[in-house]
């Protein structure tokens, strides 16, 4: 009796990987990143880039960076010997420069996700006529987003394989 329970776990343990085989193979995707790392995406974020508007921005960043780079070293450098009113007003002034620099970034990236999300709506009939066809030529049996899968290792991604299929579409 004890050998025929042996022999069952193991014929079980066998078939258990042969009916997952017969059901596909795993993958997940990250959509928002296959389309992100295109071609077309990358020409249209430098196009986005190139624009005066773009261009003024991000001037006015890198300047407001390096002049709050320069008041936190000269604050570190200095904090030792100020009084506590010209420590504070360094620290609102260091504030004040934080919160310029954070609206022209948001300003930035706002032009740049403007143009990404353009881009996926763009390219959706697209990447659901290249997912359909990796699906099959893969054997895939489920796919998950990537953003929903708490862990995967890279093997099971097909992110890279998605932009490469849309790199090879004809551009309209």
């Amino acid at each position: 009796m004890f050998k025929f329970l042996k022999v069952s776990i193991v014929a079980l343990a066998l078939t258990v990987p042969a009916v997952a085989m017969a059901q596909g193979k795993i993958a997940v995707v990250n959509l928002q990143e296959a389309i992100l790392q295109t071609d077309a995406a990358q020409q249209r974020l430098n196009e986005v880039r190139g624009q005066d508007d773009y261009q003024a921005d991000k001037a006015e960043f890198d300047k407001l960076k390096k002049e709050f780079d320069e008041l936190v070293k000269k604050f570190q450098k200095d904090a030792a010997v100020m009084s506590q009113e010209q420590q504070l007003a360094a620290r609102q002034k260091l504030a004040n420069k934080q919160s310029d620099l954070e609206h022209v970034t948001g300003k930035l990236q706002q032009a740049e996700q403007g143009a990404g999300q353009a881009l996926l709506q763009e390219l959706s009939p697209k990447v659901q006529e290249v997912l359909r066809d990796l699906i099959t030529t893969e054997g895939i049996g489920l796919l998950l987003q990537q953003s929903s899968v708490i862990h995967a290792d890279a093997g099971y991604s097909i992110t890279a394989k998605v932009t490469d299929k849309l790199n090879q579409l004809p551009t309209q």
